[in-house]
Formats: structure tokens, sequence, C-alpha cells
């Protein structure tokens, strides 16, 4: 009796890559400039035990490390909860663009919705779309872990040790690098990368002060002409 025929695969299925795989690029990053804030965060006159529930409570990266500098000011907490929001309002974008591909409900659609990165995002947006819930929200836990990670080290041994700081600055735009690398790779077509190097430069030699924000308003507006070129399409 011949054997029954092995089941088709789909010639377009992605290869299953490891969540360790994905997340390592991120801790990567993320653990150094953890260090880095926890160390700031501490030095600003903050506990240590408050550096470390920022992170797991706030994690907002960037917002975080603006919190300091405004803590060692003694602005209010209401003027602090403002600034990051208006920091991470691109969060809300991100969020929207994913949300098919989120649990409908419950508290793991929560989590994913607070733990949504320029970083997580830039990983799952890599991924396919059969990709199970469950990777996806390992993946947002490990990389918050590995930012809690970095600011424990930061709060309970930087402080203490007065280790230099001296390169870790870099650590960022490395980490984007890879990120944007892997966009490369797994893109559908290498337009918005170029839109954003085309805007970028322009906002460069318009206002140098403000490049990014220019940058980002112009990118947006780019996607807003082509979503709507697209629907006036036959």
């Amino acid at each position: 009796m011949s054997s029954p025929p092995a089941p088709a695969v789909a010639a377009d299925a992605a290869p299953s890559v490891s969540t360790a795989t994905l997340t390592t690029p991120v801790a990567m990053g993320y653990i150094p400039l953890g260090t880095v804030f926890g160390f700031l965060f501490v030095q600003a006159g903050a506990e240590w035990w408050v550096a470390i529930l920022s992170s797991v409570l706030v994690y907002a990266g960037a917002a975080q490390y603006m919190m300091v500098p405004m803590m060692a000011a003694g602005l209010p907490l209401g003027a602090i909860a403002l600034a990051t929001g208006v920091i991470n309002l691109r969060h809300v974008f991100y969020g929207l663009s994913l949300l098919p591909q989120w649990p409908e409900r419950g508290w793991a659609r929560w989590y994913l919705v607070f733990a949504l990165t320029d970083e997580t995002y830039s990983v799952l947006t890599t991924l396919p779309p059969q990709t199970p819930p469950r990777q996806r929200l390992l993946l947002a836990a490990l990389n918050q872990g590995w930012w809690v990670l970095g600011t424990a080290l930061g709060a309970l041994i930087g402080a203490q040790a007065q280790v230099p700081l001296v390169g870790l600055d870099f650590v960022l735009a490395s980490l984007f690098a890879v990120l944007t690398v892997e966009q490369w790779r797994h893109r559908f077509s290498a337009a918005p990368l170029w839109v954003a190097l085309a805007a970028y430069g322009l906002a460069y030699a318009l206002l140098p002060q403000h490049a990014l924000s220019i940058a980002m308003g112009l990118c947006v507006l780019a996607a807003l002409g082509w979503r709507h070129a697209k629907k006036g399409r036959p």
C-alpha cells in the first residue's frame, strides 16, 4: 500500500525563528541603555527601587531618560506625565497597525499595548502574520525584562562602582542600525526607507535642530498621500 502524499507546504511560508534569536539584538541594546538609565536615575537623587519600579510600570525608554533632568529640577508629577504622554504618542499609531494580530481580549492584549516600544514594534513587524499570539507576548515580555534587568544593574551596582559611561551613548544608534537591517531583510518595499532618508535629509537642511520632528511629520504626510493614492486606483 502506498503511503499518503505529504501535505503541501505553502510556498510563501516564512521560516520559523526562535524568540531568543529575535530578542537578542534588543537585549544587547536594552541592557546597557537600562544600566545607564538606572545609574543616572539614582544619581539624580532617587532611591534604587524607584528606578526599577519605573521600568516595570512606566517602561518608556526615551521618556524615562527625560524624567531624570525633570526630577532633578523638581518639576511636578503632572508636567512629567504630560511630557511622557507627548513623547510616547507615536505608540498609538504603532498599536493600531498591530491590533488585528493581537488577542481579541484579556490581559495579554492589554500587556502588548503597554509593552509596545520602538524596538518591540520593529521586531513584531518582521514576524509572519500566522505567528501565534503567545510568541508575540513572550517577545514583548522578554524585551521589557532586558530593560528592567539593565535598570537594576545600573541602580544597584553602577551608582556604587562609579562605572564610566563613555561610549555607551552609541548603543542606541547601534541598536536601531541592527533593527533597520532586519526591517530591510523582511521588507515588502524599499520605498519607506528611501522616503525616511529623504525626509530627514530635507529636514536637516531646513532646520537641523528640529530635523527629527520635521522628518517624522514628512513621513506621516507621505504615508497619508500614498494611502490616498492607493484608494483612488481603479
